[in-house]
């Protein structure tokens, strides 16, 4: 067996394991890295290094250490709360407003699951109280979340175009945000249309009191942010952990009306950072990632004891889920895996077809599986093969990135397994095999479509 081969199949076994395991895929990567390294390639360890991501390291920390420090001063619930009382309390605006919600958060700097943490146990609890269908609002959720996704300041973002510009792709950070946008917003309409969106609209308001209310006192237990784990460490969404609805804390200032929170200096001071990062970061071309670092350092010396459990709900599970993964995708590109697959990709001889099965393996594994430890697995298999120059890059990367991200909407996946652990009142094996049913009919009719409007167009 050659050794090319050897390394693809270490690779498959760990996204098995890290699926059937729940063990974190980026500590079985860094493991399969050594090994492969060493016994395979013969590589020492500056060879395995080499291929760390430094940049993506210093991104994943400083943009989850920020939001962080918003969760914990409340910032986070005061943007619920406003959003809320911005449509005034009308049924049928609730689910989009909850769409808007989670993309807003996932576009300045959230991982998907934590946005999805924060923004569904509020959103489910509306569709209780006012008789919305539960697979509407949780798919409006998880499809809100992934909308805003690959921002150029996000966290999938940041990693893809950091993959492709290390790879040397031709690139567009807002080809690769609109893409996602536009799929998951098209989506979320059908949906809307689908599950009684227009019924709601017959509904009329309700006092914006009472919707306060229905929001009041959820948020998330101490699971933070994650990436497409569902536990500690887990590489599946299935097995883990699901955050439940708590009281506010004490040291929450409300407005005393039970319609929200009310801004404080240090949420305003937090805005305030929210809004300097994507000026800085979109406006000035600085690191989003040391800039996020630098905001959070100012705001934790000025508020200690609101930023003193921030740097534990670091992301950390997602640093060594990227970081592990690419790690081992260095160690491919070292021994030559990479060209080795990349050419017997093309080799199929029929380049429209390699790029859609390129698209569903990204959309049937990350349904299971981390959607980023996918993406960076996929993005420079592809390499090879679209430096052939038949299948536009930039077309081709935004593909793979709505057909490996759509999908969380599976109950396997971290976003799906929040959903559905969030839904209050429900028949939870009907819900789950709703969920199951959906994501079924995403994963085989999403990657055809992102193939047909973003590839096909590039071809030749």
């Amino acid at each position: 067996m050659s050794p090319e081969l050897i390394s693809i199949l270490v690779l498959v076994v760990v996204f098995v394991i890290a699926t059937t395991r729940s063990v974190n895929m980026g500590a079985l990567a860094f493991a399969a890295a050594f090994g492969v390294g060493t016994v395979v390639a013969d590589l020492d360890a500056d060879g395995i290094f080499a291929g760390f991501p430094g940049d993506l390291f210093v991104v994943l920390v400083g943009v989850t250490y920020l939001f962080a420090i918003a969760r914990a001063n409340g910032t986070t619930d005061w943007l619920v709360h406003a959003a809320v009382r911005l449509v005034r309390g009308r049924v049928a605006l609730i689910p989009w407003v909850m769409f808007a919600l989670t993309g807003a958060l996932t576009a300045i700097g959230a991982v998907s699951p934590a946005a999805v943490a924060i923004v569904a146990p509020i959103a489910l609890s509306f569709a209780t109280r006012y008789a919305i269908s539960p697979l509407l609002m949780g798919t409006m959720v998880v499809h809100g979340a992934q909308a805003g996704g690959f921002s150029p300041i996000s966290i999938y973002g940041s990693i893809v175009n950091g993959i492709v510009e290390r790879e040397g792709l031709p690139g567009s950070e807002i080809t690769l945000f609109l893409a996602s946008l536009i799929a998951n917003l098209v989506i979320a309409s059908v949906l809307f249309v689908l599950f009684g969106g227009r019924k709601l609209w017959a509904r009329g308001s309700v006092a914006t009191e009472d919707a306060g209310a229905a929001g009041k006192g959820t948020q998330p237990t101490g699971t933070g942010p994650d990436t497409g784990t569902a536990g500690p460490g887990a590489g599946s969404g299935s097995g883990g952990a699901a955050p439940t609805a708590v009281a506010v804390r004490p040291d929450q200032a409300t407005d005393g009306t039970g319609g929200g929170l009310r801004l404080t200096p240090a949420r305003i001071a937090t805005l305030t950072a929210l809004v300097a990062l994507v000026v800085a970061v979109l406006g000035f071309d600085l690191d989003a990632g040391l800039t996020a670092v630098t905001l959070a350092v100012v705001l934790s010396t000025a508020w200690p004891n609101d930023s003193r459990r921030a740097v534990g709900e670091i992301a950390w599970s997602t640093v060594l889920l990227i970081c592990g993964v690419l790690t081992y995708v260095g160690v491919l590109e070292e021994m030559g895996t990479i060209t080795w697959a990349g050419e017997g990709v093309g080799g199929i001889g029929v380049p429209l077809l390699a790029a859609v099965l390129l698209c569903y393996i990204g959309a049937i594994v990350s349904a299971f599986a981390s959607s980023v430890g996918i993406m960076g697995a996929l993005i420079p298999l592809a390499v090879p093969f679209l430096a052939q120059g038949e299948i536009g890059a930039v077309g081709m990367v935004a593909a793979l990135a709505v057909s490996a991200t759509v999908v969380d909407v599976s109950p396997f996946s971290t976003n799906g397994a929040l959903v559905l652990a969030a839904a209050p009142d429900v028949d939870r094996e009907r819900f789950f095999r709703q969920l199951m049913i959906y994501g079924g009919i995403v994963v085989a009719v999403v990657p055809a479509l992102a193939w047909l409007v973003l590839v096909v167009p590039g071809f030749g």
